[in-house]
């Protein structure tokens, strides 16, 4: 009996790793282009127009693609999906430098994004479902991995750009590394077999109830999507634009990106703790609420003085940004089985993402007509401002099936 139990934890920990992996590129495709935006918009023939359109197509992406990830899942397997997605991912990364025109990179960075998309939703399916009794521990992981390799890709991004050339072409292409080790890692799990998940349910593939609650009909998950989708706004805008509005008030570019890697490395080691935290208080809304004030001290700071404190609000961005791994174990908690969790997953991501959109544009737009950076500042309080309310709501007590 031994030799068996060995093999199942030795299957198990695989599976983690390649979870871990998966989430290391989850973001470098689009954290590691904000800091070069001026470089491949010059090298593209790209406006501003097409450039706050191509800081709004992840959420876009995520939209689309994740709402087929739980229809996908029940059809293959949560696991073999989320591989082929690891798969898109590295084409996406490794054609998207070659591109020679902006219709062609932007084709290649939705590839790339669609296999985030159906990562992004699947993952919470495959904690709830594989690592029942370590949801915190798992989610802080693979969110902590997710947050370095945000980090990463936005601090080195530019110096690799310079020592490779000069070029932002070899500058995007190094990401496409990591994805290809993620997905041998996948390879030689799925070649080993996958693990037997907890054995309630198996996530993904049971039959759907016979009469299951519109998800749309439920408060505790329009709360929820609404607060997905208004901190995906201020991430998406943060990775898209923050570089450019440090360069805008004075900032040399390295200095711009290493302040961008601050922002999203500060989820490094928060990303561990806060879904622990998290899974372990009865109602998440006090937590939900520091996080934004800091977000709003953040803009403030950008507003009075961008260059002269620039490494503080850094941080206050940062801490404000893990409200991500927060809603990643939100949704874990707000629902029963793994079935339930991918049904939330899937809605909140896909209708989040969606409201997600219209953000990095407005305030591409915003920019461009006023030539400064004081309204978008203030269109992003408003909406931190609603994310507080929206995560307080999403933050009770209560199950989905339930009727919450």
């Amino acid at each position: 009996m031994d030799t068996p139990r060995r093999v199942r934890r030795g299957a198990g920990w695989l599976l983690a790793l390649a979870l871990v992996l998966t989430a290391l590129n989850l973001r470098p495709a689009i954290s590691g282009l904000g800091p070069l935006l001026e470089e491949v918009r010059a090298g593209l023939g790209m406006g501003g127009t097409v450039a706050g359109l191509l800081t709004s197509v992840p959420a876009l992406c995520f939209a689309v693609f994740g709402g087929t990830a739980p229809r996908l899942a029940r059809r293959l397997g949560p696991i073999t999906v989320v591989a082929a997605g690891t798969a898109a991912i590295t084409l996406g990364l490794a054609l998207r430098p070659w591109a020679p025109n902006t219709a062609v990179f932007l084709a290649c960075t939705a590839l790339a994004l669609a296999g985030i998309a159906v990562a992004n939703v699947l993952l919470p399916v495959v904690v709830k479902g594989w690592f029942p009794d370590r949801q915190g521990t798992m989610t802080g992981l693979y969110s902590m991995a997710l947050a370095l390799g945000t980090a990463g890709a936005a601090a080195v991004t530019v110096p690799l750009a310079q020592r490779l050339g000069g070029d932002w072409r070899p500058g995007l292409l190094v990401w496409a590394l990591p994805a290809v080790i993620a997905l041998a890692c996948w390879a030689v799990t799925l070649r080993r077999g996958v693990p037997k998940p907890h054995p309630d349910v198996l996530p993904g593939a049971e039959p759907a109830p016979t009469d299951p609650r519109p998800l749309r009909r439920s408060p505790t998950a329009l709360a929820m999507t609404l607060f997905f989708g208004l901190q995906s706004t201020a991430a998406y805008v943060t990775m898209g634009w923050m570089p450019q509005i440090f360069r805008d008030a004075g900032v040399p570019a390295v200095t711009s990106g290493l302040l961008l890697a601050v922002i999203m490395g500060m989820g490094v080691p928060l990303a561990f703790v806060l879904p622990r935290l998290a899974v372990r208080l009865p109602h998440q809304g006090p937590l939900v609420a520091v996080l934004g004030v800091c977000g709003l001290l953040g803009y403030a700071g950008l507003w009075l003085a961008p260059a002269q404190g620039a490494w503080a609000w850094a941080v206050l961005l940062g801490i404000s940004g893990c409200a991500f791994p927060v809603a990643l174990a939100m949704i874990g908690l707000r629902a029963r089985t793994p079935a339930g969790v991918g049904r939330l997953s899937g809605f909140a991501q896909s209708g989040g993402y969606l409201l997600a959109v219209p953000g990095p544009l407005a305030v591409g737009a915003l920019q461009e007509a006023t030539g400064g950076w004081e309204a978008p500042l203030l269109l992003l309080a408003a909406l931190m401002a609603l994310q507080i309310v929206a995560g307080v709501r999403a933050g009770r007590p209560g199950l989905v099936e339930d009727g919450a």
